[in-house]
């Protein structure tokens, strides 16, 4: 198995076009400032076409639909419909619930994978001692090797129990880097004009609205925070974890995220940014911004 950083993400990136729309159909919104239109779980968007594409993928955020835009599979969907099942919903209507129901196990394990590939990343790698980096070997194979399974098998699967075991290895992964981040900070002062957070455990913290322009964030906790509209432009987030955070509408316009740990596509979707924000390079540059 290949230790670069993309040849690990390689089958984590949705590929709509070897999909047969299953984010379109399986899943539910509501009508709201994110879709224009509510619809139920299993039934298809009215805007999927019978080839499974979306008539209005050039125009989302104008045609009413912002939250198509942030979300992704992490190619969970392409796995369900090629290898799990090997047809659509369409060819087999009857069993299409169940394919619905497996599609939202392959997401979270996909994600899991997600995480578990930026470990085994060689700037991550480098950071974490030889017996951690085999667990975290360990832990992406034996996801991998989920993924492959049938679908009773997916559908019996304590994705809580396996997301717990996984979770475990990423905390000790976040904390190493954090600290290996404080020792080499610890002789650096801070940046003019930056209001120092540096390493600061904001783990869960409700940040909404925050005013953290040009904040030094290196190193912090940031797991699971609440930044929605937070202004975070200039700041530098260099080694902050930011895992489940939630970044929707938060302002990152020349901010620093190249080295940020476990961010994903969907929050950096979710987000304001310019032609200055530093992404790291697992990641696209939303067309929005």
């Amino acid at each position: 198995m290949p230790d670069t950083h993309d040849d690990l993400r390689d089958d984590l990136r949705a590929d709509c076009a070897g999909c047969s729309g299953l984010c379109c159909v399986a899943l539910p919104f509501a009508a709201s400032a994110d879709f224009a239109i509510a619809k139920d779980a299993g039934r298809p968007c009215p805007n999927l076409g019978a080839d499974f594409r979306c008539g209005i993928h050039a125009r989302l955020r104008e045609s009413g639909f912002p939250g198509c835009t942030v979300y992704d599979c992490f190619g969970a969907g392409q796995k369900v419909s090629k290898v799990t099942f090997g047809r659509s919903w369409r060819e087999e209507p009857a069993n299409a619930a169940r394919m619905f129901e497996v599609f939202a196990v392959m997401r979270h394990l996909h994600e899991l994978l997600w995480y578990l590939g930026e470990g085994l990343s060689p700037p991550v790698a480098r950071q974490v001692p030889g017996e951690l980096h085999a667990e975290l070997r360990r832990a992406f194979e034996d996801t991998e090797r989920l993924t492959l399974s049938g679908p009773d098998d997916l559908l019996a699967l304590d994705v809580a129990a396996h997301h717990d075991a996984v979770n475990g290895l990423l905390l000790r992964v976040s904390a190493l880097v954090r600290a290996a981040g404080d020792r080499d900070r610890s002789g650096r002062g801070r940046e003019r004009g930056k209001s120092d957070h540096r390493g600061a455990d904001h783990r869960g913290a409700d940040l909404a609205g925050a005013r953290l322009r040009r904040a030094d964030l290196r190193g912090a906790n940031l797991r699971g925070a609440c930044l929605i509209g937070a202004d975070l432009s200039g700041a530098d987030l260099s080694g902050a974890d930011l895992i489940g955070a939630d970044l929707r509408a938060a302002d990152l316009r020349g901010a620093n995220l190249a080295e940020s740990l476990f961010l994903t596509q969907p929050q950096v979707n979710a987000a304001r940014g310019d032609d200055a924000t530093r992404l790291p390079p697992a990641l696209g540059r939303p067309a929005h911004w």
